[in-house]
């Protein structure tokens, strides 16, 4: 068994490893094809060859892992100060059992090293985004998988090599036919409104600030969320920022926000509003400002989203939240249902 780097004669090889597992159902990604090898691994901006292997046994290839390095940083990152990470491991169940996932990992593990990363994970923050399909729905899709699915293989695998569980995620799902806007919704946004809390589509002329809620709740990727967004409705063209977009498609125009506003502050909001080809209500996240929880703005927010990708014709949304996370109440109450977790795991030495 030999150990290489992955050149584009292998795709064949590494397609028939992965749909192998997806069609056992030893893994819930999407099925891999040539476009979208293309367009996930090879066009991605951080992609370095170095870090895709390949085990190649008697010509055949019997293993494959890919590994990634941030290229594209938010505010405070730095090439040392975040971690390598993998992607996907795959072996061909021939060939389990023989050391063949462990040589690979060791592998990409000394060209973190050698480029001077000290640690590595498996995580949401990986720069590459994976599809991933809902068991027992008619494709329905999300479009991250942020971490290892705890009931696949790769879990205790992660496990053995000294990974490290350091957060779970649940993923959720609701078919947006079960959707139904509740009236306590409609007291709760008129209660705002009275408070002086405005919430609904955001103008981005009006220039409101939402630094300080940024900054309350320590979240420079919002700040870049909704930068981007509003830089989108200033200069009359769509985001181009692959974190923000469903499968890395770049929208028509500028994409609607929804917010809650207070003098003159975005103090919470949710969207940007988008559909997926699949017909997915595209969820990037909510947040509200530390300073005003508990009023009900999230709750507003979220079912004006889930009203706002009814009306674009999505039929079904999915998202993730922290497995102990008080906000998996509010999706609840929304209809969603738990359908997957997933670990964030991390190996601080290499």
């Amino acid at each position: 068994m030999r150990i290489r780097p992955y050149c584009p004669e292998d795709l064949d090889g590494v397609l028939s490893l992965w749909n192998t597992s997806v069609n056992a159902g030893e893994v819930v990604y999407r099925p891999l094809d040539k476009a979208y090898f293309t367009t996930k691994f090879l066009e991605n901006p951080s992609y370095t060859p170095r870090y895709a292997l390949v085990a190649v046994l008697d010509a055949q290839v019997v293993g494959y892992i890919h590994g990634i390095v941030k290229t594209i940083f938010l505010p405070g990152e730095t090439h040392q100060s975040t971690p390598g990470y993998v992607t996907v491991l795959f072996v061909n169940p021939a060939h389990r059992r023989m050391g063949i996932g462990t040589g690979l990992l060791r592998a990409l593990l000394s060209l973190f090293r050698e480029d001077g990363k000290t640690s590595v994970a498996v995580a949401s923050s990986n720069p590459i985004n994976l599809d991933w399909c809902v068991p027992g729905t008619p494709g329905h899709d999300h479009n991250n998988a942020p971490g290892v699915d705890i009931d696949c293989p790769g879990f205790p695998f992660f496990q053995r090599h000294g990974f490290v569980e350091r957060h779970r995620e649940v993923a959720m799902y609701l078919n947006l036919s079960d959707y139904h806007w509740a009236e306590s919704v409609t007291e709760i946004r008129a209660r705002l409104a009275s408070d002086g809390i405005y919430t609904g589509p955001y103008d981005a002329s009006l220039g409101y600030d939402y630094d300080p809620m940024c900054d309350h709740v320590q979240s420079e990727y919002w700040r870049s969320a909704i930068s981007t967004e509003i830089e989108a409705w200033r200069t009359g063209t769509p985001c181009t920022d692959l974190r923000f977009l469903p499968n890395g498609k770049i929208p028509t125009g500028p994409r609607e926000l929804i917010v809650a506003t207070h003098q003159k502050k975005i103090v919470g909001f949710t969207g940007p509003v988008d559909l997926q080809e699949s017909g997915r209500g595209f969820f990037t996240g909510i947040c509200t400002d530390s300073e005003y929880e508990r009023r009900g703005i999230a709750t507003v927010l979220f079912n004006l989203l889930m009203q706002a990708f009814v009306e674009e014709g999505a039929t079904f949304s999915t998202l993730f939240t922290g497995d102990t996370s008080h906000a998996q109440k509010l999706y609840q109450r929304t209809g969603f249902r738990v359908v997957r977790r997933f670990a964030l795991m991390r190996k601080e030495t290499l």
